[in-house]
Formats: C-alpha cells, structure tokens, sequence
C-alpha cells in the first residue's frame, strides 16, 4: 500500500512529467507504426489481388475473343476443332464468372449470345463476320476498361434480345442443327432409289420364289378371318 502511495506521489510530482512525456510519445509512436504498417500491408495485397484479377480477367477476355474468331468460321471447322474450341469458351467463361469484378455474370451472358449468334450465322455469312468480330472484341475491352459504362450496355442488349425472342414465333430446335448436317441433295436421293431397286432385283434373280411373289402380290396377302 505504501508502494501505491509512493507511486501516485511520484506521478504528481514535478519530477515524473518528463519521464511521462517520454512514455506516452513513445507509446503513440508504436501505435502510428502499427497503424501505418496495417494500411501498408493492406494496400499491398490489394494491388496484388486486382492484378491477379485482372490478368485472370485479360486472359479470359483474350481467350472469348479468339474463340469469337473461330465462331465466324464454325462451319468450316473440324469436329476436333469444334470440341475444343468449345472447351476453351467454357473455360473463359467460366473463369469470367467467378471475377469479383463489377458486371462479370452479365459479360459473361453477353458474350455466351454474341458466341452463339456467330456460330449459327458462320455457314451464311462467313468471313463477313469480321466486323461483328471486331465489335465484339472492343465491347468486351470497353468493359474492361469501364465496366459500370459497360454493364448498362451490356444489360440493354440482354433485355433487347430476351423481347425479341419473346415476339419472335418459336423456332424449333432442329432448325439450329442445318448447319452441323447439310442438306441432302435430289440427285443423292435418286441414286439411294436406283441402288435399293437394283438390289431388290438382284435379290429377286437370285431367289425364284421371291421373283414369283413380286410378280403375284396377291399371293402373299393374307385371307381375312
């Protein structure tokens, strides 16, 4: 107790300010330090993280961009060609939507139509396709740029197109598949027709009991009970 009474005396005292002065200056140096070694760190790994996001997100925009390449000349690709084509946009887009990045799901949307739209029209239209390519290349470089200008973009084209397709009549699914099986052509047909009756000829010189039932069809029609 007489310990606690000296000390108390002795912070009252002339001779402790200095000593006290010291102390709390150190204290608040530690304190500032620490504040400021938090902030640094946190503004390190922030730019850290954007850049990885942004590389992620160069990268996914690079990849959704050769594919669109590639989407102009669908027709003309390879089964092989097309498997991986395709692997690589799922790929990106993918690795779009999972960006914390402002609008990504709406990019991502975007650019899955954009993709689709160049396959059906590749077997039409071809290498005239180069400019929608080139839109399409600086629409998803605007959104890197400036995404907030870009996710309005982006949303007034998806709601266009979601009306469109609610004012179109319906389409059937098959008529998406005309460009993966080309048509078969009349004169493929009458040649089928001139081997399947040649054949059956065949059949019938072979075969004298088959020759004798082509001849009389109505030896082979059952009696009614």
């Amino acid at each position: 107790m007489d310990t606690w009474h000296d000390f108390i005396s002795w912070v009252g005292s002339d001779a402790a300010h200095p000593t006290l002065f010291s102390a709390a200056v150190t204290a608040v140096a530690i304190l500032v330090s620490v504040i400021v070694s938090g902030l640094i760190v946190r503004g390190a790994i922030r730019a850290l993280i954007n850049r990885r996001d942004r590389d992620a997100k160069t990268a996914a925009i690079a990849a959704l961009v050769d594919a669109s390449t590639e989407a102009a000349v669908w027709a003309s690709l390879t089964p092989q060609e097309q498997v991986l084509a395709d692997r690589a946009v799922g790929q990106a887009d993918i690795t779009l939507r999972l960006l914390p990045v402002y609008g990504s799901a709406l990019a991502a949307n975007w650019s899955a139509h954009q993709l689709a739209e160049l396959k059906r029209n590749s077997s039409a239209f071809g290498f005239q396709l180069d400019p929608v390519v080139a839109e399409f290349r600086d629409r998803l470089i605007e959104w890197q740029n400036k995404p907030r200008r870009a996710k309005k973009v982006f949303e007034e084209d998806l709601l266009r197109w979601r009306t469109d397709v609610t004012e179109s009549p319906r389409v059937s699914p098959a008529s998406d598949a005309w460009v993966a099986t080309p048509p078969v052509s009349e004169g493929a047909a009458l040649g089928a027709d001139t081997r399947t009756q040649q054949l059956i000829d065949d059949v019938a010189a072979i075969d004298p009991s088959a020759r004798a039932a082509g001849a009389d069809p109505e030896r082979n029609t059952p009696h009614p009970l």
